[in-house]
């Protein structure tokens, strides 16, 4: 007589569901205090732990009221947006390009060149502070959103990553759509950049969420209250009196920082997933 297998797999996949489901809320609770305390007052936000269940008319927006009524946080987040969004671009642009390159053409130094990027990707970034802000000082790049741009248009760990994501693009397409006519250009924006659509949006998220949260940097660089990030807006108004005992504020203007990258992992949700796991499987 044979034993039926699917019973224990049921109860084993019912455990594991359950024990992630658990995991999640267990996650998400901080995210949800978080929220909670931006529509709260400063009397109700050190008496009840998440909503002031006992009189929900307490809840207020006033938090957000002052926080957009406050001189230049819209101009902050602006500045954030510009500064992501354009970043996300051209470092996406140039590191597929590298990808592409790297995946596709056989070139003189091809091998010691990619021993000295992965040779770099050792080194920490608070380590080459200190020369790249006197480079930028040399150059007049201090207190511009150039040198924010321009050094990390580039990166190694995106274009080692489209490299890997390039190798599933078949040859014989490459060579069939040269043999129409096709430039290189037109290679890697129309037939490459179709295949590794994935990788695309998980790398989209990625650099989008590395400059949206980018402190240290733009903190060394930039001068000027105008050009400041979202992020270094909100440290700045941590150490001034009228926010110090006004944590909704605080609170809100965290709420209003992870509203981006929230809309934008939804958009790319189904890409990030996919291009998470486009290696995980092969043949």
């Amino acid at each position: 007589m044979k034993r039926d297998r699917s019973t224990p797999r049921a109860t084993r996949g019912i455990l594991i569901t359950s024990l992630l489901m658990l995991a999640a809320i267990i996650g998400l609770i901080p995210f949800f205090w978080l929220i909670c305390a931006s529509f709260k007052t400063s009397e109700d936000l050190f008496t009840s732990i998440f909503l002031p269940w006992m009189n929900l008319n307490r809840l207020t927006f006033e938090n957000f009221r002052t926080l957009f009524a406050s001189e230049g946080f819209a101009g902050w987040l602006v500045n954030s947006l510009f500064l992501a969004s354009t970043h996300t671009t051209i470092v996406v642009a140039l590191s597929s390009l590298g990808g592409f390159a790297l995946a596709k053409y056989d070139f003189k130094g091809k091998g010691p060149l990619m021993v000295m990027m992965l040779g770099t990707m050792m080194l920490p970034g608070q380590v080459l502070l200190p020369s790249s802000y006197e480079l930028m000082h040399k150059i007049g790049w201090v207190n511009s959103y150039l040198a924010l741009l321009v050094p990390g248009s580039v990166s190694v760990f995106g274009m080692l990553l489209f490299r890997q994501a390039m190798g599933g693009v078949p040859d014989e397409l490459i060579q069939a759509a040269r043999v129409d006519g096709c430039s290189e250009f037109r290679l890697w924006w129309e037939i490459a950049l179709p295949i590794i659509r994935p990788m695309i949006g998980a790398y989209t998220l990625m650099s989008f969420l590395g400059s949206w949260n980018s402190f240290v940097w733009p903190q060394v660089i930039l001068q000027s209250e105008q050009k400041f990030t979202l992020p270094m807006a909100l440290a700045n108004m941590m150490t001034l009196p009228e926010y110090q005992a006004n944590y909704g504020i605080m609170m809100a203007g965290t709420v209003v920082s992870i509203l981006p990258v929230m809309i934008l992992f939804f958009v790319l949700q189904k890409d990030f997933i996919a291009g998470l796991t486009s290696g995980a499987v092969k043949g």
